[in-house]
C-alpha cells in the first residue's frame, strides 16, 4: 500500500479518529478529549514514551491518556502517521511543535532507524536554519510549544540564525534572503522555471528586516533584540525595530510618528518593505489595554539610553500613550527623564500632550516643565549620539546654543499654551523661571508669551502681570519688542515706564558706540561717511523726540499724582467736616453753604466778567496760556471742592 493510500485510510467521525487497516483497533489513545483508535505494534515499535508505558503496565491496558501534549492532538496525528508508515511533509509552520511532539514520544532512532526526531533536525538544520522565511515562520508558529522548544534548543537557534542574517550584508550571500526559495539564484537572479531572467533584487536597507520581526509575539520580539545586542548590531537599528513594533500594536503612536524615519535617522518606508508575512497565516490582532501598557514597558525596558531627533520624537510619543493608558508612575518618570535629556530635539509641535486627567488645563504644562528641569540637571553628563557626534562646535556639550535652543523652544511653548484662559499664572511664572536666565539672549519670546496671556486673561491685576513682567530682563528686549511694549495697553503703566527707560539707554548706548567707531576710524570713502553721518543725524533726531515724550509722559504722570493727591486731601477734609457737623446736618447754614456752591450769585458773575475783561490782553492771556496745567485744575478744584 502506498505512503497517500496509508494515509487516506485515516478518518475522523465526530471527536473519534479511526485507522483502517484491515484489522480492528486495540489501543486509544486520548489527547486533549480526542481519541485515536490505533493499533498498538505500530506505535509501540516507533515510540520510546509509548512503549515504556505498555511494558509497566497490565496487559489489559487499552486507553492511554497524553496529557499536555505538545501541539494537541494536530501534532499528535502526524505522529501517529509518521508511525504508520505515511510520508510526513515537514514545513517551517508546524517544524517546532513536530519536534516537541516527536521528543515527547521518545521517537528517537533507538526505535527506529531515521526516525521522527531525525529527519526534522535534519529539516530544521537544512531548510529552516538557512532561510529567513522558514526561521520567521518556525518563530511565529512556536508559541503554543515555547517552553518545550526553549528546552530542546530550537527557540535559540532560530534566534542566533535570525540575527546572524541581519548583521550580515545581503549582498554577500545569497543565503540571508531567501525569501523567494528556489526562485532566487546563488548569484542573487530571480529565477523563473530555471532560467536566469537577469533580474536583480532590489538592495534591502538597514531596516528591511522590521516588519517580518514585527509579527512575532511580545516575548519572543524581545529574546530576539536582547540576542541581536550579543551579536552586535547597531542600537539604531534596533531601536528602529522596536519603534516599529511600538507603532504597530499601540494605539495612536503610529498617526503620532507619521512620517518619522526609523532608529536614529535613517531608514525606508513601510510600503517599500518586501514581507514574508504573505506567506504566513498570522496576522497582528488587537492588543487588550493591559497588554498594550506591557509592551510599553517592555519597550522603554529595551530602548538604549541614546539620542536621536527621531529617537526624541518617539519618546515624546510614547509619553502621549502613556497618559491615555494609564501606566505606572515610574513608566512615565522615566520617559521625561529620556526626553528632558534631550530635550532640545524635541518640536513644539510634539510637546503640545493634551491633559488626560482631571485638570482643568487644556495641555499638561506640568509634565512640560518636569521634562525643563531634567534638561536642565542633566546639562553636563550627555547621553551618547545615535549617529557619530557632530563636528559643529555649537552643538558640542559645553556649548551653550542646546540651552538657547531649549528656551526658544519653551518660549514658544508659554505663547502657544497662554490662550488656555484656565491656565493660572503661577503656571506661567514656574514654566518660565524653570530655566536659568542665561538662556535666553534675548526676552522676546517671553514676552510674546507673556502678551499672549495678558490678552487672552484680561481679568488679571495688575500685581499679578507685574510678577510675570518681572522675570523679564528689559534690557534684554529688542528694539522693537520694546516700541511694542511702550504702546502696549495691556502692560501695567510702572512695566511700560522701565521698559521706555532701558529703550533710551539702548538709544544712548548705539549712539555712544556709534560715534566712537566713528572717531577711531582711520580711513573710509567720503560717500561713506555722509551715510554714516546722515544715519547717526536720523539716531540723534529719534533720540531727541523720545527724549520728549519721555518728558510730557513724567510730566502727565506728575499731574496724575498732585491730582491723586489732592482729591484725597479733599476727602480727608470733607470726611473731617462731616464728622464735626453730624448734628447739625439740617441747618440753615450748611444748606446755605450748598446753594452757594451750586448757583453762583450775581456778583460772582460780575467779578469773573470783569476778571476775564482785564485778562484779555495779549500779554495776560499767554500768561494765563502758560500756566501749568496742574495750577489750572487746582484752580478749579478750590472752587469745587465739596463735590470731588
Amino acid at each position: 500500500m502506498s505512503p497517500a493510500a496509508k494515509v487516506s485510510e485515516f478518518h475522523r467521525e465526530g471527536n473519534d479518529w479511526f485507522c483502517k487497516t484491515g484489522l480492528s483497533s486495540d489501543i486509544t489513545v486520548v489527547v486533549d478529549d480526542v481519541k485515536f483508535h490505533l493499533h498498538k505494534f505500530p506505535l509501540v515499535s516507533k515510540c520510546g514514551k509509548l512503549a515504556r508505558m505498555y511494558e509497566d503496565s497490565e496487559k489489559s491496558l487499552r486507553t492511554t491518556v497524553l496529557g499536555e501534549f505538545p501541539g494537541g492532538a494536530d501534532m499528535f496525528l502526524i505522529a501517529a502517521r509518521f508511525c504508520y508508515g505515511a510520508r510526513v511533509d515537514l514545513t517551517s509552520k508546524y517544524i517546532v511543535s513536530i519536534h516537541c511532539a516527536a521528543e515527547y514520544l521518545k521517537m528517537t532512532n533507538e526505535y527506529g532507524e531515521d526516525n521522527l526526531i531525525s529527519q526534522v533536525e535534519t529539516f530544521l538544520h537544512k531548510n529552516v536554519l538557512r532561510s529567513w522565511k522558514d526561521c520567521i515562520l518556525a518563530l511565529q508558529s512556536s508559541t503554543p510549544v515555547l517552553k518545550t522548544a526553549e528546552r530542546l534548543q530550537t527557540i535559540p537557534k532560530l534566534m542566533n540564525a535570525v540575527s546572524t542574517m541581519v548583521c550580515t550584508d545581503p549582498s554577500l550571500f545569497g543565503w540571508p534572503m531567501m525569501m523567494y526559495g528556489t526562485l532566487q539564484s546563488p548569484g542573487g537572479s530571480i529565477l523563473w522555471n530555471g532560467i536566469n531572467t537577469g533580474a536583480r533584487m532590489r538592495s534591502s536597507g538597514s531596516d528591511w528586516w522590521y516588519e517580518d520581526v514585527s509579527y512575532l509575539s511580545v516575548g519572543l520580539f524581545t529574546r530576539l533584540i536582547k540576542t541581536m545586542e550579543t551579536k552586535g548590531i547597531r542600537a539604531e537599528s534596533l531601536a528602529g525595530a522596536m519603534m516599529y513594533y511600538a507603532r504597530k500594536y499601540l494605539p495612536g503612536l503610529g498617526r503620532w510618528q507619521s512620517g518619522t524615519r526609523s532608529g536614529g535617522g535613517g531608514g525606508n518606508s513601510s510600503k517599500s518593505r518586501r514581507s514574508v508575512v504573505s506567506f504566513s497565516l498570522a496576522s497582528a490582532s488587537s492588543m487588550s489595554p493591559l497588554d498594550q501598557i506591557a509592551l510599553l514597558e517592555t519597550i522603554l525596558s529595551l530602548l538604549p539610553e541614546k539620542r536621536g531627533r527621531s529617537f526624541c520624537k518617539f519618546l515624546l510619543g510614547l509619553l502621549r500613550v502613556a497618559f491615555i493608558l494609564g501606566v505606572d508612575g515610574n513608566c512615565v518618570k522615566s520617559l521625561e527623564r529620556r526626553i528632558g535629556m534631550q530635550l532640545e530635539l524635541a518640536t513644539l509641535e510634539n510637546l503640545l500632550i493634551l491633559n488626560y486627567s482631571d485638570s482643568e488645563t487644556l495641555y499638561n504644562v506640568d509634565c512640560v516643565e518636569r521634562m525643563v528641569r531634567h534638561f536642565v540637571s542633566s546639562s553636563s553628563p550627555r547621553l551618547p549620539d545615535f549617529s557619530p557626534p557632530s563636528l559643529d562646535p555649537e552643538m558640542s556639550p559645553s556649548s551653550s546654543a542646546p540651552l538657547r535652543k531649549v528656551a526658544k523652544l519653551v518660549d514658544s511653548y508659554m505663547a502657544e499654551v497662554a490662550s488656555d484662559v484656565n491656565l493660572k499664572p503661577d503656571k506661567m511664572r514656574s514654566l518660565a523661571v524653570a530655566l536659568p536666565e542665561s538662556s535666553r539672549p534675548l526676552y522676546d519670546g517671553l514676552y510674546r508669551a507673556f502678551d499672549i496671556y495678558f490678552k487672552e486673561h484680561p481679568w488679571l491685576s495688575d500685581r499679578d502681570k507685574e510678577q510675570l513682567c518681572n522675570i523679564m530682563d528689559y534690557q534684554r528686549l529688542s528694539i522693537d519688542a520694546c516700541a511694542h511694549a511702550s504702546h502696549n495697553d495691556r502692560l501695567p503703566l510702572r512695566v511700560v515706564l522701565q521698559v521706555l527707560f532701558f529703550e533710551q539707554m539702548h538709544l544712548r548706548n548705539a549712539l555712544a558706540s556709534g560715534l566712537q567707531d566713528t572717531a577711531h576710524a582711520q580711513t573710509g570713502a567720503t560717500g561713506e561717511h555722509i551715510v554714516q553721518r546722515d544715519g547717526w543725524v536720523t539716531v540723534v533726531r529719534q533720540n531727541q523726540v523720545l527724549k520728549v515724550n519721555m518728558q510730557r509722559m513724567r510730566s502727565r504722570v506728575g499731574e496724575l499724582e498732585e491730582e491723586f493727591q489732592s482729591i484725597k486731601e479733599e476727602m480727608m477734609m470733607k470726611k473731617k467736616r462731616v464728622s464735626k457737623s453730624s448734628s447739625s446736618l439740617n441747618s440753615p447754614r450748611l444748606v446755605k453753604m450748598g446753594c452757594k456752591f451750586l448757583l453762583p450769585r450775581a456778583s460772582d458773575a460780575k467779578n469773573d466778567t470783569a476778571q476775564s475783561s482785564v485778562s484779555s490782553t495779549p500779554r495776560s492771556a499767554a500768561a494765563d496760556h502758560a500756566l501749568p496745567r496742574s495750577s489750572r485744575h487746582s484752580k478749579h478744584r478750590k472752587s469745587f471742592s465739596f463735590f470731588g
